[in-house]
């Protein structure tokens, strides 16, 4: 697959750069070498190979979801001056 200086003309376009001719080639050709290098492997038999598969057991970053302080909601709302349930109540600004 090649791709033509119109087609980095209209990248740049698209991105808002202003290219010079030196600058239009030099893009093209190192898009071209991109897109080569992917050809190449796209060559690749990859049909025995899981998705997302790690050489090494790699246990998942997370950990559950446990709740270890539980707020306690009246002593946080002890100084609201008006409340509604476990919200502040607040006067209305946007008519």
């Amino acid at each position: 697959m090649k791709i033509s200086r119109e087609e980095v003309r209209h990248v740049a376009l698209l991105a808002r750069l202003a290219l010079g001719p030196q600058e239009e080639e030099a893009f093209t050709e190192q898009l071209n070498e991109i897109l080569t290098y992917m050809e190449k492997l796209n060559e690749l038999n990859t049909d025995a190979i899981e998705p997302t598969v790690h050489a090494v057991e790699v246990p998942p970053p997370f950990r559950g979801d446990q709740v270890r302080n539980q707020a306690d909601v009246d002593a946080l709302m002890r100084n609201a001056p008006e409340r509604d349930s476990t919200f502040f109540k607040v006067p209305k600004i946007i008519e």
